[in-house]
């Protein structure tokens, strides 16, 4: 199955919970961290574990705060103590591969899958150790933090090597790695054209800060007539093959080609009722 979005929510805001949820989006994250004031953050864990307890929606994770403070401590001592069953717990400002090593001795494996942010120079650098880690399923680069941490403004073309570094990394260790949002909700075009390139790098998944650009990033991920119809091909020429050696216009089709097209023929995931 594939996953092309995800849609964030505030944690202080629950009015906004089930209206994320009935959005396009493949997956929703509450946010305790960047979304939410200091003064906030407890009453917003509470409310929010609460909800997580008793939805009915199953594509909803949470992301905590970091875990070097005090927010992301009670947020993990919250979880560890929860019954919950999440798809995935989204971790900010991930930068070791120990610290995913240290959550996975914390958290039961029932709490689900973990989504590292990375958004960091360090982050960047030790991404292969940090998605080594078997719990690691999802990343998302974070390119407002990193841009701030090294000094950048965030054109593409500079933040050009660090998506295709985690692009690499999320690649070699079977992570999916989401794109970081786009910042300008009032420009959905702008966010489809930015999708597109990144599709073309090897990004195939966006997150995103409102409704309104689910439907950009799943048209900008959507597969070209011209893709489909060369995938299809592909695949009816790998059965007629039936595991022998496969040609196609003349021409050998080895193992990158055959799963690329089959990437291709994917359904996308469809929300959980």
């Amino acid at each position: 199955m594939t996953y092309r979005s995800l849609l964030f929510v505030p944690g202080n805001r629950p009015d906004r919970f089930d209206k994320a949820c009935l959005t396009e989006a493949d997956f929703v994250c509450i946010d305790l961290e960047d979304a939410v004031a200091p003064d906030e953050k407890a009453a917003a864990r509470e409310t929010t574990l609460e909800w997580l307890a008793t939805t009915r929606y199953k594509n909803v994770g949470l992301r905590v705060n970091a875990l070097d403070n005090k927010y992301g401590r009670d947020d993990i001592d919250a979880l560890s103590q929860s019954s919950l069953n999440l798809p995935y717990i989204m971790v900010p400002k991930v930068a070791l591969g120990e610290q995913m090593d240290d959550l996975a001795r914390k958290l039961p494996m029932d709490l689900g899958a973990f989504f590292p942010v990375i958004e960091s120079a360090k982050g960047l650098r030790n991404s292969d150790e940090i998605y080594e880690n078997p719990r690691v399923k999802y990343s998302i680069f974070g390119a407002i933090d990193y841009s701030a941490d090294i000094g950048s403004d965030m054109a593409w073309e500079t933040m050009l090597y660090a998506r295709s570094h985690l692009v690499a990394s999320a690649h070699a260790n079977d992570v999916i790695l989401f794109d970081t949002p786009y910042s300008d909700v009032r420009n959905p075009e702008g966010c489809r054209v930015e999708t597109a390139r990144a599709k073309n790098i090897g990004i195939f998944a966006r997150s995103a800060i409102h409704p309104n650009q689910i439907e950009p990033i799943h048209s900008a991920l959507k597969p070209r007539e011209e893709e489909l119809a060369h995938a299809h091909r592909v695949m009816e020429a790998m059965d007629k093959a039936g595991g022998n050696v496969a040609l196609l216009d003349g021409k050998l089709l080895e193992e990158p080609v055959v799963k690329k097209a089959r990437r291709i023929l994917g359904s996308p995931l469809r929300r959980p009722d």
